[in-house]
Formats: structure tokens, C-alpha cells, sequence
């Protein structure tokens, strides 16, 4: 059974010359289409700017696509303002709980926007120990919590709604590595307990590789490549992979055994703005036909 599909999704955003006239527009996601079975776990690679963010935000139902669908459970949540079968975990725990809230009143919120009737209270302390945190961090406030503890508090309120998908966006990425390990731990123990589906976003490869089962990676919102974890890894097709996997840091021989040999690269892989101004500018050579 599929959890998510997604189905040729669309996202532009205009671009404005120094006279705030739009000269043109830029495919933040251009045509992005890829399925997460029930119960798996689906890795989307890129670097900043490839449009993995905005795929998470067009699924949360917090920006429209130009064009597309999303379907949870073979039904389209396009227009649905309820989206308790999807939750969302963000990169910065410290940014993403209200410092002025206790543990319990950011739990609490969206227990009270879907109308849970039950024990409130019980329900916190319950959620607080499926994330392995005392039930008295109910009354701690964020600045008493370390980073990976705040992480937790957040993967707790994503679930209070019983939700069938969590769109995890660079969940570990403000974390030490010791403390990445264990919150990836967690959220392994919870898929299995809870039948979770994980749609894991992160540009760190490493973790990509123990995490997820599938991997699609993206580039200037196209999807370049996707397939199983580990025949992605071992023998990447895409030129972009090839790079992507190259510049992953390694600590062992065994591992620099792994990593693509590819010709050194100077400078960076355009933007979504650069690559448009230079195919405009290529067009614009064109001879007259």
C-alpha cells in the first residue's frame, strides 16, 4: 500500500528585475514525482536550493503548487486544510518551540486544534515517554533542554495527532553527531512501533545511507536520480550523484574505498536563477530560423 505520491509537482516563483518587474521565473520544483510505500522510509538528497524544502512545504499544505497532486492513502490533500495524517519535524528544535510554552503547552497545541476529548495531561506524559523523556519535562521550558531533548519534544508534539506520515526536514543537522545517532535510533523504534512512514530530507549522505530505503536525488527541482539506498550508493548513474557521494567526508579506508573517483570540480553548481540567465542568454545567440 502506498502512503504518499507524489505526482508531477510543480513550484515557480517569479524572478524581478532592480525595478521589481518580473523578467522571468524560476522552477523552484519542476515536474517531481516519487511514492513512499506504507510503513517505509523515502530519502531526498540535494544541497540548499535543489527544492527540497519547498516539496516538504507544498506536502504540509503551507505553499500551493503551481501544478500536481499529493495523495496520502490514494486521496489528494490538495485544498484540504486538515493534515493530521502528516506531520512535520523541522531542523531547528530551538527555533520551532515557542520559548514561552512549556513542554506540555507546545504538546498540548495540537491536541487542542484537533479536538482531542481524552486526558490531556495523560496523553503528554504518554507521548513524552514514547520519545524517552521523564513525564515532568511537562513543565520544563525550552531553555532548560539540551538540543537533542528539544528534538525529541518536537518529534512527541508531531505525533500527538497519530499521524500516518512524518516529513522530517534536516531533523539532526543542528546536532552534535553523538546526538544524531540517537535521535535517528528513536525515530527507527518509533517507525516500527507506530507503522510510521518517514519522508527523511537531509543533505547529509551519511545518514542517508543508515536511514533511509530509498533514495531520490534532486537537483534544481528535478529529481535526477532515485532507487534503492544501497544500489544508489554503490553504483550512482547521474553525474550529480557521482558528485554528491564524492564530496561525502570519510574516516576509514574502507569508506574512501566507496566514494566515486571523479575529476575535481572548480566552483559550484549554478543556481535555479544562474542556470535561466545563462540558457537566456544561450537562446539569445541563437541564429533566426
Amino acid at each position: 500500500m502506498t502512503a504518499l505520491e507524489i505526482r508531477d509537482l510543480v513550484k515557480t516563483y517569479p524572478v524581478r528585475n532592480a525595478f521589481g518587474r518580473v523578467s522571468g521565473e524560476v522552477r523552484a520544483v519542476d515536474g517531481v514525482s516519487f511514492t513512499i510505500p506504507a510503513g517505509g522510509v523515502y530519502g531526498l538528497a540535494g544541497e540548499s536550493g535543489s527544492g527540497k524544502s519547498t516539496i516538504a512545504r507544498m506536502i504540509m499544505g503551507l505553499t500551493a503548487p503551481d501544478s500536481g497532486d499529493i495523495l496520502i492513502d490514494g486521496v489528494s490533500i490538495l485544498g484540504q486544510r486538515e493534515r493530521a495524517l502528516v506531520q512535520m519535524v523541522f531542523q531547528n528544535p530551538g527555533a520551532s518551540l515557542n520559548p514561552r510554552r512549556t513542554v506540555g503547552q507546545s504538546i498540548l497545541v495540537p491536541l487542542a486544534a484537533h479536538g482531542f476529548a481524552g486526558d490531556r495531561r495523560g496523553r503528554i506524559g504518554d507521548l513524552l515517554d514514547m520519545v524517552h523523556l521523564p513525564r515532568n519535562f511537562a513543565d520544563r521550558y525550552p531553555h532548560e533542554l539540551s538540543g537533542g531533548q528539544k528534538q525529541r519534544v518536537a518529534i512527541a508534539r508531531a505525533l500527538a495527532v497519530s499521524p500516518r506520515l512524518l516529513v522530517l526536514d534536516e531533523p539532526t543537522s543542528a546536532l552534535d553527531v553523538s546526538v544524531q545517532a540517537r535521535v535517528i535510533d528513536l525515530l527507527e523504534e518509533l517507525g516500527r512501533q507506530l507503522g510510521l512512514t518517514y519522508l527523511f530530507i537531509s543533505h547529509d549522505l551519511s545518514l542517508m545511507r543508515n536511514f533511509a530505503q530509498t533514495v531520490g536525488i534532486l537537483y534544481l527541482g528535478k529529481i535526477v536520480e532515485t532507487g534503492p539506498v544501497a544500489q544508489v550508493f554503490q553504483d550512482p548513474q547521474h553525474d550529480y550523484t557521482r558528485l554528491l557521494l564524492a564530496s561525502v567526508p570519510v574516516i576509514s579506508a574502507e569508506e574512501a574505498a566507496m566514494r566515486p573517483v571523479i575529476p575535481l570540480i572548480n566552483g559550484e553548481m549554478p543556481t535555479a536563477e544562474e542556470l535561466m540567465a545563462l540558457r537566456a542568454g544561450l537562446n539569445a545567440k541563437e541564429p533566426a530560423r
